[in-house]
């Protein structure tokens, strides 16, 4: 929308959205539809951003299709699936936007929501306004219990806090997006570094939303991966911990030694010590392989991150 007068021309602020995608031709073009009915009650110009993750179906098929009919499309498609955060981060360099949005494909985001986050920036008085579930409704239980002890861990073991229920679902300022693209690790987590960045974040709750269609690809083990990688980023609490069981294990070693000594003196006999003898070696072999294992992950983490890798590798655009 232009609004003309005899003296001058308004041209609208454009808000960019961006929207990753991995096998979601099911949903592509509803949600195309969804936000197309929705535009002309935003007080912006839309563009959309679509990145495409490796898809296997015909999921770059359907945008390229929308990109040839609507030039406020744009797409980018990788040649390979490198995971939602590669696709988070090439959108939001890809967007160049007043305003930039970060939305899932499913409309469990609710676009509704829209017009009151994009009011709360626009206004000035927040640099971004997310949103968060205040239920989990049709999620497992299993499932839901999980992801609410990693908010409650994470925020204890971590210096960025992380908001309960907080989706990537998103509108930011400008500056915003420009400090997060400062950021240069290929080991990304999103939700950390949105916090980490600071600048004023006001959220939006909602019920939670099913999928119109389509299966997510978040499974159980990816979502563990994922969180995993979020405390290995944003956290060094671990190592801590590994220290000092390291400590309490010398601690009880020193003292069975002590006292498996004593008593062979005390009673002048010989000790068989074998039960002993494992249990100890039992208990500081687990503990050892345990520290290996925390450790190891974070020396993963800083050997990927020295060799360079781009964060993506793009295979074709629009």
């Amino acid at each position: 929308m232009i609004i003309s007068t005899d003296n001058f021309v308004t041209v609208p602020p454009v808000l960019s959205l961006v929207v990753p995608l991995h096998n979601e031709e099911a949903t592509v073009q509803l949600f195309y539809d969804t936000l197309e009915d929705l535009a002309p009650a935003l007080p912006v110009e839309l563009q959309y951003h679509f990145i495409d993750d490796g898809s296997t179906d015909q999921t770059l098929a359907i945008v390229r299709r929308l990109a040839q009919e609507n030039p406020a499309v744009h797409y980018v498609s990788f040649s390979r699936n490198f995971g939602k955060e590669a696709a988070l981060y090439a959108g939001l360099k890809q967007a160049q936007g007043d305003y930039v949005a970060v939305m899932d494909v499913d409309l469990q985001d609710p676009p509704d929501l829209l017009p009151e986050m994009l009011a709360g920036v626009m206004s000035g008085e927040y640099d971004s306004v997310g949103t968060r579930r205040v239920s989990r409704e049709g999620e497992g239980r299993i499932r839901s219990w999980f992801s609410e002890q990693f908010y409650k861990w994470m925020n204890k073991i971590s210096q960025t806090q992380l908001v309960d229920g907080a989706r990537d679902y998103r509108v930011m300022t400008r500056q915003m997006v420009d400090a997060i693209l400062s950021l240069p690790e290929n080991q990304r987590f999103s939700k950390g570094i949105f916090s980490w960045v600071g600048f004023k974040t006001k959220y939006l709750p909602f019920e939670n939303r099913q999928r119109v269609a389509g299966n997510s690809s978040w499974s159980f083990w990816a979502l563990t991966k994922y969180a995993v990688e979020g405390i290995v980023s944003f956290s060094t609490v671990p190592l801590v911990l590994v220290t000092v069981l390291g400590f309490i294990s010398f601690g009880i070693a020193l003292v069975s030694a002590i006292f498996i000594v004593a008593r062979a003196l005390v009673s002048n006999t010989s000790v068989a010590g074998w039960p002993s003898m494992v249990t100890i070696i039992l208990f500081i072999g687990s503990v050892q392989l345990l520290s290996l294992g925390v450790m190891g992950r974070y020396l993963a983490a800083n050997y990927l991150e020295t060799k360079r890798r781009p964060i993506y590798i793009v295979r074709s655009k629009h």
